[in-house]
């Protein structure tokens, strides 16, 4: 007997123990929520051609949106949105470097119809806007306008981006695609948006489409949300050229000009594109996580515009973020923008769902440093 009580006390010494280790351990998985109550959020998720290209890592990016998918209820998602360059190679019958794989083990058909089936997740539940990158036309990238984005990204295999699509403007073909595509959205707090997702580096036509239409009568007084894929540099400037053959086009400093600057109505620009792997530095860990400095992947500025408002900018890409550009793909880092109920206050988060999942990682989910994690202010339109 007296064995008998010393092994149950010794059992509940453990249990308790236990119990102790587990409540003080992140909760897993880490599931976000609004910071506010009555927010909503957009996810804005980087450049996935480093998953994409490689068969191992495609299911990265079905993960990332099987999260997005998983979480619409619960931080109030209206839309998903993709800074471009979905796969490493537009256009190539082979795949990549058989030897090294620094471009891949995929045919650029494998590519997008990893893309597609990742979007799957998404159809039907609420609308995906992408812009168009570099690598999305060409063969490998940029050398001209040819593009296979159209054929997997239509609005008719998803009916909320029927609902939400306000216009398309014509490709370099004359067709009407989703390359120049408005999205259209209503909330009480922050009124009428639209967001304009456009073709990479886009021609004066383009420009042309968008700004006839930010200038409507119908969208005049809509807040509009820019989504390109080329924009901002690691450093903060604006691109006014870059190495690829595609012509006519327009760099980013030339899209300021031309379409952001002047505009009465343009509040945000978002972009990816750049980004290069982070620094590690194990003796501080004041910035990143466990000591590593994100702050090669992600880039911010505020500039006025012709009537005096600032247009913040954005660029995330962290598709590098892992450490180099032939590992997972960027450990499937993204962005949960929470549009607050103030009605001009985006808070912008930087998270892993990849992290998020395991046990050991939960607690590295989240990126905290000051360039991770802050406050975008957006300015009234001037009446």
């Amino acid at each position: 007997m007296k064995k008998l009580m010393m092994s149950l006390i010794a059992g509940s010494a453990v249990l308790t123990l236990f119990a102790q280790v587990r409540h003080s351990e992140p909760q897993i998985p880490v599931r976000p929520t609004l910071e506010e109550e009555g927010s909503f959020s957009m996810i804005l998720i980087p450049d996935p051609q480093s998953q994409i290209k490689f068969a191992a890592n495609q299911p990265l990016f079905e993960l990332m949106t099987a999260w997005v998918a998983q979480n619409i209820d619960r931080l109030r998602i209206r839309a998903a949105l993709f800074t471009g360059d979905m796969v490493e190679q537009n256009d190539q019958l082979t795949g990549g470097d058989p030897v090294h794989f620094h471009n891949g083990d995929q045919t650029s058909r494998q590519q997008w119809s990893a893309v597609s089936r990742a979007l799957e997740r998404l159809d039907g539940r609420i609308p995906y806007i992408v812009c168009q990158g570099n690598h999305d036309v060409g063969y490998v990238a940029a050398e001209n306008r040819l593009s296979m984005m159209p054929q997997y990204i239509y609005p008719e295999r998803n009916t909320e981006i029927v609902a939400h699509l306000a216009a398309a403007g014509l490709n370099h073909e004359n067709v009407h695609t989703l390359e120049n595509a408005a999205y259209e959205f209503h909330d009480a707090a922050w009124g009428d948006l639209l967001v304009i997702a456009f073709e990479f580096a886009p021609r004066d036509e383009a420009l042309d489409w968008a700004r006839g239409l930010i200038e409507s009568e119908k969208y005049r007084n809509h807040r509009v949300i820019v989504l390109t894929h080329s924009f901002l540099d690691t450093d903060g400037s604006r691109k006014k050229g870059e190495g690829y053959k595609l012509t006519p086009r327009n760099w980013p400093q030339a899209v300021w000009e031309k379409l952001v600057y002047p505009s009465k109505n343009i509040c945000l620009v978002l972009c990816g594109h750049t980004g290069t792997p982070p620094k590690i530095d194990m003796e501080s860990g004041a910035d990143g996580v466990a000591g590593i400095d994100y702050r090669t992947t992600s880039a911010y500025r505020v500039d006025r515009a012709a009537d005096g408002r600032r247009i913040p900018q954005m660029m995330f890409n962290s598709q590098a973020g892992d450490g180099g550009w032939f590992g997972n793909g960027g450990d499937c880092w993204l962005r949960i923008l929470e549009f607050r109920p103030d009605g001009r206050t985006i808070g912008v988060r930087t998270f892993s769902p990849l992290f998020a999942l395991s046990h050991i990682t939960a607690r590295n989910a989240w990126r905290t440093a000051d360039y991770d994690r802050f406050d975008i202010r957006i300015d009234d339109l001037k009446k």
